[in-house]
């Protein structure tokens, strides 16, 4: 049986603003692209395009460091107003140098900074340098409405992923991780399945969700490729429902706090 998937990057995405209807947007993109909803099609969104939406921008001129924050700032050669925006969105410091602030986001992730980036992000006034980007307030709950949106346009069941860069303890680079989820199982279950030679799999569990952020990652692009949205189809997975938690390693089972 021949097995395929597709990954198309939807061209002609405009500049998103805060406030702006992404299911609206992304409904007249796959249309303008040429592509018709199909039952199983999801749709990887980055994540920056999902914060500007909701009007997750923040100028660093409004934030107010707290002695925690300006002690970080110090150890690790960050603005200290930066810092204190990290610690804002993070459950727990984990790990601190210099240039280098990882955190537990409260959404239970490990990663840098809490997901606050500053490139491609455009300013509303004054200095574009005091501009940043907070991930979206409940990632899920972001995804969840996006794909109701698409829903109701087409009337067939679809997923959808939003994703961000993430670097990993072990290996150097960055790759696509999802951090929220709609309808796309985001763990897959193996255990108990046999192998090629009738073995029961023991341990197996696919992270299906982050091997298709990484997927998608690769086409989108991490710079001026404006390709913040993939279509899939033929993703080799029923989709059903589920939320980023399938993927959140227990704290007592971590080797690497």
């Amino acid at each position: 049986m021949n097995v395929s998937m597709t990954l198309t990057a939807l061209q002609g995405i405009p500049l998103i603003r805060p406030g702006d209807d992404l299911g609206e947007i992304l409904w007249y993109a796959l249309m303008s692209n040429g592509i018709t909803l199909q039952d199983g099609d999801i749709l990887v969104i980055a994540q920056k395009i999902v914060s500007k939406a909701e009007g997750r921008l923040v100028n660093l001129s409004e934030i107010t460091p707290s002695a925690q924050a300006e002690e970080l700032a110090r150890l690790t050669s960050k603005d200290a107003r930066f810092v204190e925006l990290v610690l804002r969105e993070s459950r727990a410091v984990l790990r601190y140098r210099p240039g280098t602030l990882i955190v537990e986001h409260r959404w239970g992730f490990v990663c840098a900074n809490a997901g606050i980036d500053h490139s491609n992000v455009e300013g509303l006034y004054g200095n574009p340098e005091d501009w940043v980007l907070l991930l979206p307030e409940d990632p899920d709950a972001s995804a969840r409405r996006i794909r109701a949106a698409l829903r109701e346009r087409s009337g067939v069941n679809l997923g959808v992923l939003i994703i961000d860069s993430h670097g990993r303890a072990w290996r150097l680079g960055t790759v696509g991780v999802c951090i929220g989820v709609a309808g796309v199982p985001a763990l897959v279950d193996l255990r108990g399945h046999p192998d090629l030679f009738g073995y029961q799999l023991r341990v197996t569990q696919v992270a299906a969700a982050d091997e298709l952020a990484a997927a998608a990652s690769l086409i989108m692009g991490q710079a001026d490729e404006k390709r913040p949205v993939v279509h899939v189809r033929g993703f080799p997975y029923p989709l059903r429902e589920s939320s980023f938690s399938e993927l959140r390693r227990p704290e007592e089972q971590d080797l690497f706090r």
